[in-house]
């Protein structure tokens, strides 16, 4: 079996067991690596290549959107910031402008960080009530 078909096999893997929040964390990931790529391409005047990128970045955050729950308050405060993140990423396409790509990746990033805390609180607190039974 060669490399790359292990390691997609892997990845396969990886995506097929992961919990939900794993899934959301590979989401954020994934998104972040997409805008840099879309950054790097756009250095190299690779425009074509830019824009799959994006369009790889924004299909990630419609995805988060499309799988919110809305009967959540925070849903929607967090939809308005997705929204804004998209037109940043169209625009920053549309006009090559790299401070746009930034501005959604920061975003990116945040969410990101912010969804690996929540992870992180909720295996404690999972864990703390497995110790007290």
């Amino acid at each position: 079996m060669s490399l790359n078909k292990q390691y997609q096999t892997y990845q396969d893997n990886a995506v097929n067991t992961a919990s939900g929040p794993e899934l959301t964390m590979m989401l954020y990931n994934g998104c972040i690596k997409f805008i840099k790529h879309a950054k790097k391409s756009m250095k190299e005047k690779n425009y074509e290549e830019k824009n799959v990128n994006i369009q790889k970045a924004q299909k990630i955050i419609q995805e988060l959107m499309l799988t919110m729950d809305r009967d959540i308050d925070i849903t929607h405060q967090i939809l308005p910031l997705y929204e804004y993140m998209l037109h940043q990423l169209k625009e920053g396409n549309i006009k090559n402008d790299e401070a746009l790509l930034d501005e959604a990746l920061s975003y990116t990033i945040e969410f990101r960080d912010t969804w690996k805390e929540v992870i992180l609180k909720t295996r404690q607190n999972q864990y703390a009530q497995g110790a007290k039974v």
